[in-house]
C-alpha cells in the first residue's frame, strides 16, 4: 500500500487524480489552503472507497512551513512514496503585468513554492532510494505568448527546474514526472471562453495518474498538446513575435 501527498489537493484535478489512487486502497495525505474545501474532497472520496486520508492546511506560500508538513505527513502515514503538487494560479495577464508585487506573487506561488516543495521532496526520496515527484506545470511554459507570459515564464521556470531535477534524480532510482496541461475545464478556467481544446478534468487526472505509475518523464495532457506545441515552438522567432498568441 502506497502512501502519496496530494498538495493542492482541493483543486479539480488533483481531485480526480486523488479519486483514482483512492480506488486501488493508496493511503494519501491531503493538503491546501482552504480547510473547508479539503474535508469535502475527504469525504467524496471517502464515500467512494475505502482507503486512509489525512488532510493538512497549509498556504503555499508559507515557505518557512513546508519542511514542517513533509514531517507531518511522513509521520501521519509511515513514510511517503510519492508526491503531486498540484497548485497554482491563472493570473490575468494585463493586470498583472501592470503591478509588480503581483507579479513577485505569481512567481512565488506558481513556481518559488513548487520549486521549495519539490526540493525537500528529492531530498527525502534520494536516501530512500525510491519515490516519485509529479508535478503540474504547463504547455504555457514551452514559449511565452503575449496573453499569459508571466504565467508562462512562471511555469517554464518549474519545467526546466524539473528537468534538472529528474537529471539528478534518476541516479537514485526515484522519477521526477513533469505534467503539462492544455486548456482543462476547471475553475480556474471559468472565466475563459471554451473551444474543442478544452479538456474534462478527469482525463487529465487519469493521465497523471498513469504518468505517475510508470514514471514517465513528460506528461502532456492530452496527449495532442505535444505535437501543438511542438508547431508552436518550431515558429521563427521573427514570425512569431508578430503573431497574437
Amino acid at each position: 500500500m502506497k502512501k502519496i501527498m496530494i498538495f493542492g489537493a482541493a483543486s479539480a484535478i488533483a481531485q480526480e487524480t486523488a479519486k483514482l489512487f483512492a480506488r486501488d486502497g493508496e493511503n494519501l495525505f491531503l493538503v491546501d489552503m482552504n480547510i473547508g474545501r479539503l474535508e469535502a474532497v475527504r469525504d467524496d472520496i471517502l464515500s467512494r472507497f475505502k482507503t486512509k486520508i489525512e488532510i493538512y492546511e497549509m498556504n503555499a506560500l508559507d515557505f518557512d512551513k513546508h519542511q514542517e508538513l513533509f514531517d507531518k505527513a511522513i509521520q501521519t502515514l509511515g513514510g511517503l512514496d510519492a508526491v503531486l503538487i498540484a497548485h497554482g494560479t491563472l493570473p490575468d495577464q494585463i493586470k498583472t503585468q501592470e503591478a509588480q508585487e503581483m507579479i513577485i506573487r505569481e512567481f512565488n506561488i506558481n513556481c518559488v513554492s513548487v520549486i521549495s516543495l519539490a526540493s525537500i521532496a528529492a531530498n527525502y526520496f534520494e536516501k530512500k532510494k525510491e519515490g516519485c515527484i509529479a508535478v503540474i506545470s504547463s504547455v504555457a511554459g514551452d514559449r511565452g505568448r503575449q496573453s499569459n507570459y508571466i504565467y508562462g515564464a512562471a511555469k517554464g521556470g518549474v519545467t526546466t527546474f524539473l528537468q534538472g531535477l529528474r537529471n539528478r534524480m534518476t541516479h537514485s532510482g526515484v522519477s521526477v514526472v513533469t505534467i503539462k496541461p492544455g486548456m482543462v475545464d476547471t475553475p480556474m478556467t471559468a472565466h475563459l471562453p471554451k473551444s474543442p481544446l478544452f479538456a474534462k478534468p478527469g482525463v487529465v487526472g487519469k493521465g497523471i495518474y498513469k504518468a505517475m505509475l510508470s514514471g514517465k518523464a513528460v506528461a502532456y495532457l492530452p496527449g495532442y498538446w505535444r505535437l501543438i506545441m511542438f508547431i508552436i515552438k518550431m515558429i521563427p522567432e521573427w514570425i512569431f513575435k508578430k503573431m497574437k498568441l
